[in-house]
């Protein structure tokens, strides 16, 4: 099970990987397009989230004291690499389906034997999980105001809720322009016509202002607790720029735990009491569950152990799958997997959660 886990994720992270060349080709939005986002405030049951600001760069928040941590220590055995993965086969589970940009697959686990792919341009096929199936319908077409003017843009995630069957609930992440941000927001199935999303049904749980195109995360699942769980990258361009991974004030380059049970028509969501940074105060974002990431494009929970598996896209050479858990500092950008990247050498580990394994870019 751990190998299959972990050859899944080193595809689906190899998927979202990209040049640094492109990277850093990477422009922040005009001022005025920033000047259109409000500030980062925890919503309240009156008021829809605003936009989360993008930061001036600041100095990173120190890691609690109260929080337990595991000290990453140097060792010269030199760390586990791909070579130890099991090879595993590729072979077309629906050959009479044909899409273009696929970015994820799931179910709502209803019964109906349906599967629902993610288009990254802005729409949901929906399909019997049959593999002499030969259409796919619209389930949501969101084109519109969805954009993919970045390479790592457009429509990234999809989560069924837990009571779906009864409720019609979704969620979808996507990227939004003008100003640049990432968009959580909860969508309705037609109660007559399970195939068919209503397009008027969003309700907006919260934005995140995106400083850069690249970077995004995307990733939305329910845990095994029922909350729903989110990643989101550093805000892109090249290295963190703006050192959003070691700044607990900022929702970018973290992995979020929110409960959305309690979400009305304002979008207003609660913040589960057990998150490791609930009542810490001086600006740090509640809805952290951990951080340190660049770009955790995928991660999902292993059924048997209810353990995260995350893949972190990495920066030039280094790949990285971690076992996510709560209040962890997965390094970035001090760390590359497991070597130092800022500063390249001599780098202070304390504090910080390395990988399970690290694999390179070629």
């Amino acid at each position: 099970m751990t190998s299959v886990l972990i050859g899944i994720l080193a595809v689906l992270a190899l998927i979202s990987c990209t040049s640094e060349s492109l990277e850093d080709s990477q422009t922040a939005p005009s001022d005025a397009a920033t000047r259109q986002a409000i500030s980062e405030a925890t919503p309240t049951a009156t008021q829809r989230p605003a936009i989360a600001p993008t930061a001036t760069p600041s100095p990173p928040t120190p890691m609690p004291t109260a929080l337990p941590t595991r000290t990453a220590v140097p060792t010269p055995t030199p760390p586990p690499t791909a070579g130890l993965l099991i090879e595993v086969d590729v072979e077309a589970a629906f050959p009479n389906l044909e899409f273009r940009r696929m970015v994820a697959l799931s179910h709502p686990d209803d019964g109906t034997n349906r599967l629902f792919l993610v288009l990254q341009p802005g729409q949901i096929k929906v399909f019997a999980n049959d593999e002499n199936v030969s259409s796919a319908g619209t389930f949501l077409d969101i084109r519109e105001q969805v954009s993919d003017r970045g390479n790592e843009e457009g429509l990234l995630g999809l989560a069924f809720d837990p009571e779906y069957e009864s409720n019609g609930y979704f969620y979808v992440y996507y990227s939004a322009f003008n100003p640049r941000r990432s968009v959580i927001s909860r969508f309705t199935a037609s109660e007559n016509r399970p195939d068919i999303a209503d397009p008027l049904s969003e309700v907006i749980i919260f934005e995140v202002a995106q400083p850069f195109s690249n970077h995004n995360g995307g990733q939305l699942v329910f845990g095994p607790d029922n909350y729903l769980y989110i990643s989101l990258g550093d805000g892109g361009s090249g290295g963190d720029p703006r050192r959003n991974g070691q700044n607990l004030s900022t929702l970018l380059g973290s992995i979020l735990r929110i409960d959305v049970s309690t979400v009305d028509s304002t979008g207003s969501y609660s913040i589960p009491p057990d998150n490791p940074f609930v009542g810490m105060g001086g600006g740090v974002r509640e809805e952290i569950w951990a951080y340190g990431l660049r770009n955790p494009w995928r991660f999902t929970f292993d059924r048997e152990t209810g353990e995260m598996w995350a893949g972190d896209v990495g920066q030039n050479r280094h790949e990285e799958i971690d076992i996510i858990e709560r209040g962890l500092n997965y390094g970035w950008n001090i760390m590359e997997g497991f070597h130092c990247f800022s500063p390249q050498d001599g780098c202070d580990q304390t504090g910080l959660t390395l990988p399970v394994i690290e694999y390179g870019r070629s």
